[in-house]
Order: C-alpha cells, then sequence, then structure tokens
C-alpha cells in the first residue's frame, strides 16, 4: 500500500514539477504530508528502520509535517493500547513522540516556508501532553490495583492464619 503511495507521489511530483501554480497549491503538499505520516508511523509501530527523508523524495515543509502529525496517530494507538489494558511499550510510544516535539521546536523558519509547521508544531505539545497525562494516569491505576490485589492476598492469609486448625478439618 505504502509503495503505490509512494509512486503516486513520485508520479504527482514530477508531473507538476514544471507547473509550480498547481504544484504549490497546497494539494500535492498535503498529500506528501499524508504519505510521511503513514511512512512513519507504520515504520514506528511495526519497528521498521525510518527511511530518510531524501529518500521519500517530498519537500522538507511537508515531511516535517508529515513527522508532526505522527504524533497524533502513535497517541491514537497508545490510547488503543491503554483501553485494551496493555501498557507494556507505551512509555517507549511516548518518548518517541516527545522526541518528534524536540525536533520540531529546532524549527524556525516563517510559516510561509514550512507549510505552518509553528501551528502543528503547538498542537504536537497538545497532544503530547494529554498523552502523558493519560498513560500516567493509567499507569498509576495498574500500581493501585496491584496494591490492592496484594492487600486483599495478605487479609485472606490473615483470615486463614486466625482461623486455626479446626476450620480445616471442617464441621463436627
Amino acid at each position: 500500500m505504502l509503495a503505490a503511495a509512494r509512486e503516486l507521489s513520485e508520479r504527482l511530483t514530477r508531473n507538476l514539477a514544471a507547473l509550480p501554480d498547481l504544484f504549490y497549491t497546497g494539494y500535492v503538499q498535503d498529500a506528501q504530508k499524508e504519505f510521511v505520516e503513514a511512512t512513519y508511523t507504520l515504520s514506528m509501530l511495526s519497528g521498521a528502520p525510518m527511511p530518510a527523508p531524501e529518500s521519500l523524495g517530498v519537500a522538507p515543509a511537508p515531511f516535517l509535517n508529515g513527522l508532526a502529525e505522527t504524533v497524533g496517530e502513535l497517541r491514537r494507538f497508545v490510547l488503543d493500547k491503554l483501553r485494551r489494558g496493555e501498557l507494556d511499550g507505551s512509555d517507549a510510544l511516548l518518548q518517541t513522540m516527545d522526541d518528534i516535539y524536540s525536533l520540531l521546536v529546532t524549527i524556525d523558519y516563517p510559516d510561509a516556508l514550512t507549510g505552518g509547521l509553528r501551528r502543528t508544531t503547538d498542537l504536537t505539545r497538545g497532544i503530547l501532553e494529554r498523552t502523558r497525562g493519560d498513560l500516567t494516569f493509567a499507569l498509576r491505576q495498574r500500581d493501585l490495583e496491584m496494591s490492592l490485589e496484594r492487600v486483599e492476598q495478605q487479609i485472606r492469609g490473615a483470615l486463614r492464619a486466625s482461623s486455626g486448625p479446626e476450620s480445616d478439618s471442617g464441621p463436627a
């Protein structure tokens, strides 16, 4: 599927290279941004190596905006894991999201050159912070459940010990 998207992106770039009025209307950049988002999301979730930005054949602005939007996809994945009670790997995904945000805040060029990256970066920060809060809440809840389970086991053990050996033999 991504191979077909890559081919379409390359063909679009090739066919409109001589027509900047069409190429820079925003449609091509939006398509390229979606291609980057899909490529990097799949790479990050599958553990596959991430392709070099140049190998995708997109301009820097769509690349950076696509990378920023990857954070939203990673959030959805983390939330799906939390709903299933699967916390393993969520910290690593949160760290990846944080790494992307840390990269994006270093890009300081006018919005006309970056395709509105500053606004997208601000939205990315909000996504990151909400995800951090959701994950922290889920981890604390798991810890609380485990603590309650240990206390319950201790109480059951204490009740068995206090009832003495006569309760083991049953009624007389």
